[in-house]
This record gives C-alpha cells, sequence and structure tokens, in this order.
C-alpha cells in the first residue's frame, strides 16, 4: 500500500515521534497506519515520544578530558527528577556520552546523537531505552568539545555544576603538575563566580552597551552632571568587567590578585608560558522554566 507525506504527518501527529521513524514505519507496514503504530509502540519510539513532552530541568553535567590525547569535553543531560539523575543507570549513560563526545568530535547535537554508542546503534538509540528503562523524560541539552592538548575538567556538587578549561602552555612547563593544579583552580574559580566571558574583550557589545546606559541614567538620577556621570561610567563598567570576566575577577585563593594575575604569576615561578584560552561552565538546568505543582491541588483533584 503506497503512502504520502501527508500520511507520513499523520502519523507523527498520533504518535508524537519523528519524521523519519515513522516514515520507516509506514514502509515497513505497506502504508497501513495502525501497524504502524503497533510497529513504533513494539520499537518504544510511541512511548518515548509520549514522555519528550514533559519538562525535564534536573539532571547531570559530566566534564571529561581523553588522557590518550587531552581533548576535554562537557556535556549537559536533563531528566524529569533528581531521583532519577542520581541513579547510576543514569549516571552511567551521562558518562558514556561524554565519552561519545570525546571519540567522535561531533560538530553539533545531530551529529552526537548519530555517533555510535557502546551497547547501541546510536547515541539516539540508547537515549530512547533509557527513556523507557528510567521511565521520565531524558534530554541531551548541549555540549562542548575542546582541543588537545590541554584542558582541565571539574565538576562540582556531583554534577550540578561543570566546567571545562583550556590552556596554551610552552612545553618547557606542560607536563609540570603546577600547571594541572592551576588549571584545576581557574575551573573552580569558573564553578563558584560565574563569569559569562573569558576576558573584557570577549563581551558582547549590546550587553556592555546596556550597562552603560544603565550606569549613565543612574549617575544623572543621583544628580550627577553629565560630565561627571560619564567618568562614574567608566569606572562602573571597570566594575562590572570584574564580575562578569574570568580573567579580571579576583582570584578567590588570593583576592589581591585578578586570575590573569595569578595565572602570570605561576607562569613566571615555572619558568614558561601559561595562557588560558577558553573556558565554558554548564549548571544543570539553567534557563529551563521548572514544572510547579501543587500537593494539595493534586489531591483535591483525585478527590473530585
Amino acid at each position: 500500500m503506497a503512502f504520502t507525506a501527508k500520511d507520513v504527518q499523520n502519523l507523527r501527529e498520533i504518535t508524537g515521534v519523528g519524521m523519519m521513524d515513522c516514515k520507516k514505519a509506514l514502509t515497513e507496514t505497506d502504508g497501513d497506519v495502525d501497524k504502524a503504530i503497533a510497529y513504533l509502540r513494539e520499537k518504544g519510539l510511541a512511548a518515548a515520544a509520549k514522555k519528550a513532552g514533559r519538562v525535564a530541568a534536573e539532571g547531570v553535567v559530566c566534564a571529561l578530558v581523553d588522557a590518550a590525547n587531552g581533548r576535554g569535553a562537557i556535556v549537559e543531560v536533563n531528566s524529569e527528577t533528581d531521583f532519577a539523575a542520581k541513579s547510576d543507570l543514569f549516571q552511567a549513560f551521562v558518562r558514556g556520552v561524554a565519552e561519545a563526545v570525546l571519540k567522535q568530535n561531533p560538530a553539533d547535537l545531530a551529529g552526537l546523537l548519530a555517533a555510535p554508542f557502546e551497547g547501541a546503534a546510536s547515541v539516539e538509540e540508547a537515549l530512547r531505552e533509557k527513556v523507557l528503562t528510567i521511565g521520565e523524560n531524558l534530554q541531551i541539552r548541549r555540549f562542548e568539545v575542546f582541543p588537545a592538548p590541554l584542558n582541565l575538567a571539574y565538576v562540582h556538587m556531583g554534577g550540578k555544576i561543570g566546567v571545562l578549561v583550556n590552556l596554551k602552555v610552552s612545553d618547557s612547563v606542560k607536563d609540570d603538575p603546577r600547571v594541572a593544579e592551576l588549571g584545576r583552580d581557574v575551573a573552580m574559580q569558573a564553578a563558584a563566580m560565574r563569569p559569562q566571558w573569558l576576558k573584557s574583550e570577549d563581551v558582547d557589545t549590546a550587553a556592555l552597551e546596556n550597562e552603560k546606559v544603565i550606569y549613565l541614567n543612574q549617575a544623572l538620577a543621583e544628580g550627577k552632571p553629565q560630565a561627571v556621570a560619564e567618568k562614574m561610567v567608566a569606572g562602573r563598567i571597570s566594575k562590572f568587567f570584574s564580575e562578569t570576566c574570568l580573567l579580571s575577577q579576583a582570584f578567590v585563593k588570593e583576592n589581591k590578585l585578578t586570575v590573569a594575575q595569578h595565572v602570570a604569576a605561576v607562569a613566571k615561578e615555572l619558568g614558561g608560558e601559561i595562557e588560558v584560552t577558553r573556558f565554558v561552565r554548564f549548571e544543570k538546568g539553567e534557563g529551563i522554566a521548572k514544572r510547579e505543582d501543587n500537593f494539595a491541588d493534586e489531591v483535591a483533584k483525585m478527590v473530585k
């Protein structure tokens, strides 16, 4: 039995499964919609799709460095509940996803989902299987890969926060354990102090201009003359950089130095060159609107 694109769309609306899987199901069942639905249910795809609409704001961030080549990876995988996120099954899956990123170096999320995964044909297939096994909506939300040779990973509070830091160092100091210690300190700094950018030159132009307008209006509202207000803006922007840029922040272990000054001091002590070139900080669930449940209302509905 032949089927059309409209049939594929109809099946997708019924099951919530992706277009390609719906097309495959109709192909396998000669265009019979009822059989195609049964086919998708047998494969577990329809059940997984029903869970996909539920909010997944819990989960784990995992950051790893490949000991063999130095490549670094960080991933965030979300679940619906903290209980599921703490399970050994979920934790092992997240680590497996991070390892797939390290091995395959995918360009984007689609590439990651298509990547091989131990015990499954792909990461996407393994994800579907875990959705069915764990019984919650699970989402691979984001990832980053940093090139070799020197990356440091730090995971805080069992995966609530993860940081990956990339260092550029001279050959004379690359194997010195104090360099690794420095990288870990910088990663811990990023975890604790939530910088948005590496250095002031990286600050988004629109964000910077918006801050200047706010500071100027604040100074004028305080009754300062225009010329004085503009000078005050420069000082407040400097403070803005010291709060939002990693290298400009006061180093948490020695707040008389900035992070950049501490890095320079360690490089001088070791007699080499050290540069923090990139960092990324993931906090699980950040920016995801969590579902607000009212237990009393739920009980009342059940009684009615």
